[in-house]
């Protein structure tokens, strides 16, 4: 008889140890979740200007900016809204005065957060 009860509470506590390891899964599982879902929100807006460089000289009044965002919904241009293709590369044209210009880039995520990039160049 001591043998079935042994049995019995080994039963009972295997069965309380696969109970447990299934809720640790179930947490565990959800939080990954919510973080691949949250993971727009943590990171914020992001400005990548590939073309011209900070502080380059210029020859040619008009100027091409090229670059891409990441987590942006919307995006100015000198206070002007630009627009991106699907993958986020935008690509706009300026005209520049003679000497030390300053372009500024502000961009906003769709959770209210702003983000600036002011970019310098000389036109000669």
């Amino acid at each position: 008889m001591g043998a079935w009860i042994i049995l019995i509470v080994m039963r009972s506590n295997i069965r309380f140890f696969v109970g447990i390891m299934v809720i640790a899964v179930l947490v565990v599982s959800f939080a990954v979740f919510g973080f691949y879902k949250a993971k727009d929100f943590l990171r914020g807006p992001k400005i990548i200007i590939e073309s011209p460089g900070n502080g380059q000289t210029i020859s040619s009044s008009y100027l091409e900016i090229r670059g891409s965002l990441k987590n942006v919904a919307i995006i100015h241009l000198n206070g002007r809204q630009i627009f991106t293709d699907e993958k986020g590369v935008f690509n706009e044209g300026l005209l520049l005065a003679r000497g030390y210009n300053i372009i500024e880039m502000s961009a906003q995520d769709k959770f209210g957060r702003n983000i600036e990039k002011k970019l310098e160049v000389v036109f000669r």
